[in-house]
Formats: C-alpha cells, structure tokens, sequence
C-alpha cells in the first residue's frame, strides 16, 4: 500500500481506548436497552395528545413516514457502529472521523440533548408513578416532586449489580409486549369500530391552521417517537462482539419499537370515536381512560402499572445511554477526569450521578410550563441535530476518503451512499421543521423565546462551546509561544 494510502485510510485502523468497562451484554441485553430507550410507551402516549389537538387526526401517514426515514438513519449508525463500536457512539464517530473540533460540538450537542431527553422522560414519567400510587393534582411543585423520585429510582437501578439492571430492562420490555400490545391487539380484533381510512382522516380538523401546515408538525411531533436507538452504539464496548452485534441491535430495536407504535397508534384510532380521542387528548392521561371505557375500571391500576414500569425502563436505559457518552468524553480530556472513573465492578458511577443531577436540575424547570416545554422541544431537536451532524459527517468523510465503510462489518455497497444521502437530507429536514416556531402548536399566551426554543437553546450551546474552543486555542498558542522563547 501506497502512503497516500496509508494516510487515507489512517482513520479506520484506529483503535478503541484501553477497555475501561465490562462485556457483560450480549444481543439481547443491547436490543432491550435500545428497545426500553426508544419505548413504545413513552414514545406514543407521550404524543397522542399533542398530535391529535393540534392536527386534528391522521397522523398515522406521518408515523409511518418518520420510521421509514428514521430506519435510514439507524442503518448509517449501524454501519458506522460495526467499524467503531467505541463507548460514547456518535460522539467518537465525529471525534475520529470529523477531528478534535467536530468531536467537541457533537459531544456538547449529544450530551445536552440526551439529558434534555432523560429530564422530559422523568417529567412525563413521573406523572404515572404519582397516577399508580393515587397521588393526582398538586400542580407544577407536585410533578416536579415525582420527576425526581422517578430520577432516583433511574439512578439506583444503574447503580446496582448489572443482572439487577438488565432484569428491569427487561421486564419493561415485556411489559410493553404484554400489557401494551396485548391491549392493543385486543382492541384491533374486537373494540375496531372504523375502516383503515379513518386513520387518514381528520387532517388540518385541530389547531392548525391548514392541512399542510398539520401534517408538517405531524412528522415533527412524530420524530419524538423514534429516537434513542442510538442507545445501543453508546453502550458498544459493553456487548459482546460488537461489530456485529451492535448494528443487529439498533435495527432490532427501532423495527420492533417501531412495528409496536404503528400497530398500537392504529388500534387506538380505530377503536374510538374521533371526537372521544379529540376530548381525552385534552388531559395530561390521554390513554387510560380510553382503555378503561372499553374493558372497565378495573383495568386502570394494572394498566397504569404496565405505563409506569416501560417509564422506569426507559428512564434507567437513558441514564445509562447519556452516562457512556459522558464517560467516553471525560476519558478523551473534554469533561472532567472524574467523570471517567470507574468502580470496581467497572461501573461509571460518577458519569451516572452527574447524569442524574444535571436532569434533576432541568427538572426544576418543571414549575414553569413555558420553560419544560423548552426542555421536552429541545430533547427531540437537539437529537435531530446529532442525527443530522452524525450523517453528515459519515457522508463528508465518505465521499473525501477519510472514512472507508469497506472496512466495517456491515458491508453496503454503493447503496451506502445512497442511504447516507438521504438520511442526512432527513435529519436536516427534521430539525429545520421541529424547530420552526408554530404558535398554534403551543398554548395561547405562550411567550415568545418558547416558540424559539430549539433555535435559542441549540444557537446558546453551539456559541459557548465555540468560545470556549477558541479560548483554549489562544491559550494553547500562548504556550507554544512562551515555550519557543525559552
């Protein structure tokens, strides 16, 4: 080999840090954690409501079109995933492929954006752990109160022996396989009151203004419904043979958690009248008490106790998802040292608490209104905008050489490029239009910087860390100049 070559080529033999955390997961324990991360549960009952007051209804085209583009961007994680299957994921992608410098912006972007997630998980989540114990009402200081205890338990379950944690997870996924999708299976073969088209039905009926403008923030509030299979890639030096795992992992995951959503949105729809399904997603439960018309009251309790364990699954999954991103940029000098320190049974334990405190700190937030919907929009567009770098730059670097897919296990061909190309068109094309201000998708004396939110918050990240770049630049350079006049 030439070295040019060789140069070429410098970016696919490089090599993982020294292994700082355990193999202990194989297949399986990969796919349950991405499957508890994207959740069926937290994905669709926590956009039910909003989809159907604001568009009115027929939403499903939108779902249906998000996880097809979304599966796109999941096969680019999963090729990038079977050459560099590093703990921290798209972080390292950017940092090996991209440099120092594309590594820091996708790091502070990742890291924010994931918390941002585990905060609205906490929020939402805690509602149905404050519903199963009968405690309702009390306001924002109340919601905030459960969040937090929901955070708790998320950190005891990382903090505890690894089999504990995997046994969680995959009781929540059970859970939703059994209680969910049992529900809605029943509801599909024996409460289906309407033909398929009803699920096309009803577009541009809600607050929106036309039936464009409906079915635009239909795919932008679908987007929440199908992230975080990411999560699998975050946690690569965790699983066994990871090259070819991995990728297995992040397909199973987002297909399954996406075949789960499509069937369970579409039993719903066509179980219920619209009007009931238009009157229900005006309250903060928007699910239970379409489930307890058809099978009775009793249903409630056992329900609610499904809903909340998928919550704890999926908030114990975040935790650990955002924790390896963390520990993974503390290990490279881009946070603290220690955050990288690991116990004996090689748990990052720093990384998982200073995870749980910085959500608990957004939890706050919760007592405004205005300032958690902040949170809950950045968490979807602040991942978009990792979906977005992360192709773009898989698709920069394949197309100038810097990165060989060749070399991974998953092996593509040419349609490599084609997928890549489209999946960074999407995931631009997502954030632009989850972060374009809708005044009608919001409540009426919202204040202004709410329906900016994305752009301010992510515009605030991106210019703090590029002064802080450019600072340890001057410094750096000050060094070097004081070192050579010596």
């Amino acid at each position: 080999m030439s070295v040019s070559s060789q140069k070429k080529n410098s970016y696919q033999d490089m090599q993982a840090p020294p292994e700082m955390l355990h193999r202990s997961m194989g297949v399986w324990h990969s796919f349950t954690l991405g499957f508890a991360v994207v959740s069926p549960v937290v994905g669709l009952y926590a956009i039910i409501g909003v989809q159907t007051t604001v568009t009115g209804g027929g939403w499903f085209a939108a779902l249906l079109i998000c996880l097809v583009m979304q599966l796109l961007v999941a096969t680019v994680y999963a090729e990038l995933s079977s050459q560099f299957p590093i703990a921290g994921g798209a972080y390292k992608w950017a940092r090996q492929l991209g440099g120092v410098t594309a590594g820091q912006y996708a790091g502070v972007i990742y890291v924010s954006s994931t918390i941002a997630m585990l905060t609205t998980t906490a929020y939402t989540g805690g509602i149905w752990l404050a519903t199963f114990w009968g405690s309702v009402g009390g306001g924002g200081p109340m919601m905030v109160f459960w969040g937090a205890v929901f955070l708790l338990l998320c950190m005891l379950l990382n903090l505890a022996h690894v089999n504990v944690f995997k046994s969680i997870i995959a009781l929540g996924v059970y859970a939703e396989f059994i209680g969910s999708f049992g529900i809605a299976v029943l509801l599909f073969f024996f409460f289906r009151q309407h033909g398929f088209s009803e699920l096309f039905q009803h577009m541009g009926t809600g607050t929106a203004p036309t039936e464009m403008a409906a079915f635009m923030t239909a795919l932008a509030i679908a987007g929440w419904a199908f992230i975080g299979f990411d999560a699998c890639s975050t946690t690569a030096e965790e699983t066994h043979n990871p090259k070819r795992m991995v990728p297995r992992a992040i397909f199973l995951a987002l297909s399954a958690v996406g075949t789960v959503v499509l069937f369970n949105s579409a039993s719903l729809i066509l179980a219920f009248d619209h009007d009931t399904l238009v009157n229900t997603s005006k309250t903060a439960d928007p699910v239970t008490p379409l489930i307890a018309e058809r099978f009775g009251d009793w249903v409630e309790k056992p329900f609610s106790a499904i809903v909340m364990i998928a919550f704890l699954a999926c908030g114990a999954s975040v935790v650990k998802y955002t924790s390896r991103i963390i520990f993974s940029m503390s290990r490279e000098g881009n946070m603290p040292s220690m955050l990288s320190h690991v116990t004996a049974d090689k748990t990052p334990r720093n990384a998982v608490l200073f995870t749980v405190t910085m959500a608990g700190l957004g939890l706050l937030l919760g007592l405004n209104d205005g300032a958690v919907a902040t949170v809950i929009a950045f968490g979807t567009g602040g991942l978009y905008a990792m979906f977005a770098m992360t192709t773009g730059v898989g698709l920069f670097t394949r197309l100038t050489g810097r990165w060989n897919p060749a070399l991974g296990e998953l092996k593509l061909g040419a349609w490599g490029l084609v997928i890549n190309t489209v999946a960074f068109v999407w995931s631009l094309f997502e954030l632009i239009n989850i972060a374009w201000p809708r005044s009608y998708a919001v409540s009426a004396d919202a204040p202004w910087w709410q329906l900016w939110a994305i752009p301010l918050v992510l515009g605030s990240i991106l210019g703090v860390t590029t002064v802080y770049i450019l600072i340890n630049k001057v410094r750096k350079n000050k060094a070097t100049g004081f070192k050579r006049r010596q």
